[in-house]
């Protein structure tokens, strides 16, 4: 065999496998076409069709940082001592937050089917938790603020009261409890009925939080009814304290006289008969799940009023038949869309000012002053 026959014959051999390896070549699967995220436009902005799902889910929250001084304490400036000589002095009340929210919505045959959801992340001072002077700053724990699901106009999960939900809370301020007008942190079974003409109603049963958790199977109980139109709003709520058959209500008033004024006053009344008036003894000062404030009656008033598309001024005062007195005054300003920095002050006047004895507001005088100033990104 010369040369030349055995490379003709080598190079056919090559043509030979490769043809059959041709032939065994893998068919590779013609790709399926993606399935992008739609907008879901039925529930507002910002809402997207989960893929493959009719769920529309929407994702948001903000990031906050809050600087607060002065003497009401655990809102605005805190309390502490030198650690060279323990002489006790005031410092900066700080936190920084990051809420984590989300929403859903699906229409069923039995109405809508929503969900909500946050959670904050805080890291802030931890004074006032365990003692008026422990002021360590770190990570205070994640909180669940809400979740809930709702079909309908039924209700059940983590929620705020309807006894503040359903008529509002007390203004735009930041320190809108200087004097309190309920609890919030409960779980709930609650049921919404909206007549479609401006009446709407709730029913809410509530397990209540901390010391107001209720102690037996029967629950707290909250009924409200309101009405609304172009010129505001007029509610109601009354409460049922079931641990100590108690009874406690609020009517609001909400007015918009002009396009950039809106205008709210809201009264409460609560019986206190199986409550003590021992400060440090349960439930303090005459004080249960819904009626927080001092005495049987208390008000509040306030409203806001918006300079231009960035800038708004808001206003709250309050007073109870304890004699305690706050007012809060702000102006939020928007940076830019998305960031809102906001300044406020803060006045508390203790009824019952005892200065060896922590009070109710935390504040360090009978007449005591307060700042707080905020920055959120919202998304």
């Amino acid at each position: 065999m010369n040369i030349k026959s055995l490379l003709l014959g080598s190079a056919a051999a090559l043509v030979a496998v490769s043809g059959a390896r041709a032939a065994d070549a893998v068919v590779v699967a013609e790709p399926e076409p993606a399935e992008y995220v739609r907008i879901c436009d039925v529930y507002g902005a910002g809402y997207f069709y989960i893929p493959g799902t009719e769920t529309c889910l929407r994702i948001g929250g903000y990031v906050r940082y809050d600087i607060g001084v002065g003497d009401i304490g655990t809102f605005t400036g805190a309390g502490t001592v030198d650690v060279e000589d323990g002489d006790e002095q005031d410092t900066y009340w700080k936190r920084a937050r990051f809420s984590l929210k989300t929403w859903t919505g699906q229409e069923t045959e039995l109405g809508t089917l929503k969900t909500y959801t946050q959670t904050n992340f805080n890291f802030r001072n931890t004074q006032g938790d365990t003692s008026p002077f422990l002021n360590e700053a770190g990570n205070t724990g994640v909180t669940l603020n809400f979740a809930w699901i709702q079909l309908g106009g039924l209700r059940v999960g983590k929620d705020e009261s309807a006894f503040d939900t359903f008529i509002g809370y007390a203004g735009n301020v930041l320190n809108d409890t200087l004097v309190p007008y309920g609890g919030f942190d409960t779980n709930v079974v609650q049921y919404y009925f909206d007549a479609g003409n401006g009446f709407s109603a709730v029913v809410s049963l509530e397990q209540g939080y901390g010391d107001f958790t209720i102690d037996s199977y029967v629950p707290h109980i909250v009924g409200g009814v309101k009405y609304t139109q172009d010129w505001g709003a007029i509610a109601g709520v009354v409460a049922y304290d079931a641990n100590y058959e108690e009874v406690a209500g609020k009517v609001r008033l909400d007015v918009t006289p002009m396009e950039n004024l809106s205008l709210f006053i809201m009264a409460g009344y609560g019986t206190d008969d199986n409550y003590t008036d021992d400060t440090w003894a349960f439930p303090a000062g005459g004080r249960g799940m819904y009626k927080l404030w001092d005495g049987n009656w208390a008000v509040w008033g306030g409203g806001t009023y918006t300079f231009n598309e960035k800038t708004s001024f808001n206003l709250q005062a309050s007073y109870d038949e304890g004699e305690n007195l706050g007012i809060a005054a702000n102006v939020a300003y928007d940076i830019v869309p998305g960031l809102t920095i906001t300044a406020e002050v803060d006045y508390v006047h203790v009824g019952e000012f005892d200065p060896d004895e922590p009070n109710w507001t935390n504040a360090d005088d009978e007449d005591s002053f307060g700042g707080l100033l905020r920055f959120q990104r919202s998304f």
